[in-house]
């Protein structure tokens, strides 16, 4: 059984669904609740309002994540895509060719896990390895932000360093390094303190040019750190807008600045998200994918105890979009209330897993571990680059029989076989399939997932859009910085 989009792409819950697993008798039992999450769909969509959705501070916040794949004019009043915003995309990538040498771009959560998603699919482990030329012009690219780890940003630091003697020795001319500080609040601790030790540490080198881009919250009523900081040093801004959660920022212009920094088709990848969204719009559940993902995903959870799922992409370079799924689920399905204050404790718990490498670590707990795990495999039907596999030792009969056959031939048996396995043992799992690697249907796969959660929220009666659990830790982290830095004096 599948549910197979106009594009082709396609989800595969054979696995999933029918009798020993999910039942139709299971998501009937839902029928009324799946209603009632399909009309709140309709109302987030025309106004942005979500039921007992309270911003951080206890105000209520409007939801506009599904307002982005559309870019129209009404958006430019939300600072969500509109044809302007997506010019001012376009003419940084024109800046940065040709003219940029390195782009590091400092974030953290989903302002570090969705343009990480984007670079590994779009550019790959050795991107920074090509000539400038081999980049069409665009810049070399790292990340930092992520931690506040001190080995790791002195690298970073002296990495540039050794590539401005290069630069001073070999062309004659200084290195020219653009930073994309990535922070809402404009004070992140773990983005703030490494953009200030990178920056500090750049100014002072010698044959350096730095530039700064800010992405920050545009409100100028009330300006963040780094929005005021941008307007004193005159450093260019783009938006974080309001209503958009980093884990659904990968559609605004926190995803899509590293999209314009590597040249990816920005036009495509929304056009792939807006089309995702009007399939969601559909009543019928076996025909909207991500209704159908969540009621399957619930009442595997709900009602047969798989409070546990694996994401498990084929392709090394998708072992990001794994990750970035990982904040999308926990962050907005982990709850320990409900939108009623009752005490729930609800949400799966996500892990990361990448076939075929994981089916020589993890697949032993998958195969015979507790029933309480739902595998959800992502395939690229077509790759761009795919290798035959040579008779390079014909003598050697074990390695012949391997070959003559396309490596994506080979991962695709290696899946399916994982699937039978798995499936013959009552373990759970479905499969997306992208016809091809790129921006459109990336742009499917991701709004997929991002809609799916909010279906889910409904269905659990959790504010899928909020995180105080996150909240939590940050109330106590800032005196115990404040108490540091005392104690120092």
């Amino acid at each position: 059984m599948a549910l197979v989009l106009k594009s082709g792409f396609t989800f595969d819950y054979d696995n999933l669904f029918g009798e020993g697993k999910v039942t139709k008798a299971d998501l009937d039992s839902y029928a009324a609740d799946l209603k009632k999450a399909h009309e709140a769909m309709k109302v987030m969509r025309e106004s942005g309002f979500i039921k007992a959705h309270l911003s951080k501070d206890g105000s209520p916040e409007k939801v506009y994540f599904s307002k982005l794949p559309y870019v129209t004019e009404e958006n430019s009043k939300l600072h969500l895509n509109s044809p302007a915003s997506i010019r001012k995309l376009h003419e940084f990538t024109r800046h940065l060719r040709n003219n940029i040498d390195v782009v590091v771009s400092l974030g953290i959560g989903g302002s570090f896990l969705g343009n990480k998603v984007l670079f590994d699919i779009f550019c790959g482990e050795f991107w920074n390895a090509k000539t400038k030329e081999q980049r069409n012009g665009l810049p070399k690219v790292y990340f930092s932000g992520q931690n506040i780890d001190s080995r790791r940003t002195a690298d970073i630091i002296n990495h540039l360093k050794a590539m401005s003697f290069v630069a001073k020795t070999h062309e004659k001319r200084p290195l020219k390094v653009c930073l994309i500080c990535i922070s809402k609040s404009g004070g992140t601790l773990d983005t703030m303190s490494n953009f200030m030790v990178i920056y500090d540490a750049l100014q002072k080198a010698q044959n350096i040019e730095v530039e700064v881009v800010a992405v920050t919250d545009p409100n100028e009523e009330k300006k963040t750190l780094l929005k005021q900081l941008a307007i004193d040093k005159g450093w260019p801004q783009f938006a974080v807008p309001d209503g958009v959660g980093g884990r659904f920022s990968v559609f605004c212009e926190v995803g899509l600045i590293t999209a314009a920094v590597i040249g990816m088709n920005i036009e495509k990848f929304l056009e792939g998200a807006r089309d995702m969204d009007e399939a969601c719009k559909n009543e019928n559940l076996f025909e909207n994918p991500a209704m159908l993902n969540a009621a399957l995903k619930f009442a595997a959870y709900q009602k047969h105890g798989r409070n546990i799922e694996v994401m498990m992409p084929y392709g090394d370079y998708l072992k990001s979009l794994s990750e970035w799924y990982i904040q999308l689920l926990a962050e907005s399905l982990g709850k320990q209330f409900d939108k009623d204050g009752k005490e729930v404790c609800y949400g799966r718990t996500p892990l990361v897993a990448v076939g075929t490498t994981d089916m020589h670590s993890q697949t032993q707990q998958h195969q015979e571990g507790a029933l309480d795990k739902v595998v959800q495999f992502i395939k690229v039907a077509k790759w761009e680059d795919d290798l035959v596999i040579p008779n390079a030792f014909p003598e050697v009969k074990k390695l012949a029989d391997i070959s003559g056959v396309t490596m994506s031939e080979a991962l695709e048996v290696a899946r399916q076989s994982n699937a039978d396995a798995l499936s013959s043992n009552k373990r759970f799992n479905a499969c997306f399939t992208l016809p091809e690697l790129n921006e459109y249907h990336l742009g499917e796969l991701l709004y997929l997932l991002a809609m799916s959660v909010a279906y889910e929220g409904e269905l659990a009666n959790v504010d899928a859009f909020n995180q105080p659990g996150v909240e939590a830790y940050k109330r106590i982290m800032g005196p115990k910085l404040q108490e540091l830095k005392s104690s120092k004096k």
